[in-house]
């Protein structure tokens, strides 16, 4: 099981990498502008020597033609490092490029998944993660749950070495529903992982067991200090 973030702000990867077993850092156009208008190559570069060598960093193709996306992954490995997974959008211009990229050797995340169908694409044309977007695919009526069921079976039987990176996240349920069905991984934003621990209960329950224990010992009484 994997947790990723989606996101490209430096001081949050520095937060939740310290709170969370991270496995690595996805971004796309529209987090990146979030940023503002940074060095790209330079700030990609900087979330690389947070996470380090160990932990996989995805980075998206802008451009939207074969030739394009192609210029573009060569200058992502060129100008970050050859270990970064490129995201392809799976339509029919990027299962190309996903096809030629693979036979390069190059580490491809398809990404923009809405269906099993481009997902046993994308499988048989051997990508490293398939990311299928969990709550767009609910606002179009699509069953997410069943769509990464069916994948992870079908990974299964075809002892695909295809991960399933569930994304597209708007609550902690999903993320839960997404790998109970299967995801080998999911990359959330951080308010994700906020929501799940903006809980009161969380909270009374530290205060609770503080308070019973200094009532003992007394208050500002830890263990260490016995």
């Amino acid at each position: 099981m994997e947790f990723l973030l989606d996101t490209a702000n430096l001081e949050d990867i520095k937060r939740y990498g310290e709170m969370i077993p991270l496995a690595g850092v996805t971004s796309n156009p529209s987090i990146v502008k979030n940023e503002g208008k940074i060095d790209f190559f330079q700030h990609m570069k900087k979330i690389r020597e947070i996470i380090g060598k160990e932990k996989t960093l995805h980075v998206q193709v802008v451009a939207t033609d074969y030739a394009g996306m192609i210029r573009d992954a060569e200058t992502i490995i060129d100008q970050i490092d050859s270990d970064v997974y490129i995201k392809i959008p799976t339509n029919t211009q990027g299962l190309k490029v996903i096809k030629e990229l693979k036979r390069r050797g190059f580490n491809v995340t398809a990404t923009a998944i809405y269906t099993k169908f481009q997902a046993y694409l994308a499988m048989a044309a051997g990508v490293d993660y398939l990311a299928p977007y969990f709550n767009r695919m609910e606002n179009l009526n699509i069953d997410p749950k069943e769509a990464i069921e069916q994948i992870a079976k079908e990974i299964l039987r075809t002892n695909s070495s295809s991960k399933i990176l569930a994304a597209s996240f708007k609550n902690v349920a999903q993320v839960n529903t997404a790998l109970e069905a299967g995801a080998h991984a999911a990359t959330m934003g951080c308010d994700i992982i906020k929501q799940a621990f903006d809980m009161p209960s969380i909270e009374k329950a530290v205060v609770d067991f503080t308070a019973d224990w200094e009532s003992i010992y007394g208050e500002g009484h830890t263990i260490h200090e016995l």
